[in-house]
């Protein structure tokens, strides 16, 4: 789980928090003469001041206030003192998180996330009230709760988010451990995904995500680790430490070990040794 999610969720989290604090709710103009640099996407966005105040054309936006900004809509921030935003930009496949910062000179760009929608509707059927009642501007409580309703569903996905990739990054630690266990087995990507009651091509989805080594390179790596071992502290025969750590083929694992450490599997021995003696 990466730092940013933690702090994404964190300022949404205290945002449904401060439910209660003073706040409007503002809606960008849609038609007009877009101004010089605007900022226009065809999708609906909302822009929140975590801090400091920012003006957007007609409005004055202070801290907790809210823009909404329907798809085809503009805005145009005019940053001119030190403020902190969070915008949330509603795709039709997923979320985007962006929280900016304007420190009197530059803008900065503190982090980004992105989360897919996923699920019921429900944050589609949020903005559309939400574009609805921007023709009754006299009912901004109720725009409040909408967009604190947005909010909520955001979070809801951002955790839905965090957990997936927690339950993934424990289930492969939980593959890495029976390989680590059972090596001198007769492994195959296959019957490890069966062990786990999952489809081959999640396994190897697994590896390629979280590690840097694919199913066979790690199961291989783990093999010749433990045959490094025994060569170095049992006088067993190259062919028994071939059997011993899983390979069924002796001549393939001579000639994986050489690829792997540029020596043969005696070679390795004699050198470690050797070594050994010459401390002495």
């Amino acid at each position: 789980m990466e730092q940013r999610d933690i702090r994404i969720t964190r300022i949404i989290a205290s945002l449904i928090e401060s439910m209660d604090v003073p706040g409007t709710c503002y809606f960008a103009p849609e038609s007009g003469t877009l101004p010089p640099l605007a900022f226009k996407v065809d999708f609906p966005r909302l822009e929140i001041v975590l801090s400091g105040e920012i003006s957007d054309g007609s409005f004055n936006l202070r801290q907790h206030d809210m823009l909404f900004v329907p798809a085809g809509s503009w805005n145009c921030p005019q940053w001119t003192t030190p403020a902190t935003t969070l915008s949330i930009l509603f795709g039709k496949q997923q979320l985007g998180f962006s929280v900016q910062h304007w420190d009197g000179q530059q803008l900065v760009n503190v982090t980004k996330q992105h989360v897919a929608r996923r699920g019921p509707r429900v944050g589609s059927f949020l903005l559309q009230a939400l574009i609805e009642i921007r023709m009754q501007p006299q009912e901004t409580h109720t725009a409040k709760l909408i967009v604190f309703s947005l909010l909520s569903h955001c979070a809801d996905l951002l955790g839905s988010h965090i957990q997936t990739a927690s339950r993934s990054e424990a289930l492969f630690e939980a593959i890495r451990s029976h390989i680590d266990t059972h090596y001198a087995e007769p492994l195959s990507r296959e019957s490890v995904a069966q062990a786990f009651y999952i489809s081959p091509n999640y396994l190897s989805h697994l590896f390629n995500k979280s590690g840097t080594l694919g199913f066979n390179e790690y199961l291989n790596y783990t093999r010749l680790e433990k045959a490094k071992m025994l060569l170095k502290n049992y006088d067993l025969k190259v062919k028994e430490v071939a059997h011993v750590c899983g390979f069924t083929d002796s001549n393939y694992f001579c000639r994986l070990f050489r690829k792997n450490t540029e020596r043969s599997p005696s070679e390795y021995r004699r050198q470690y040794h050797s070594q050994l003696l010459m401390k002495e």
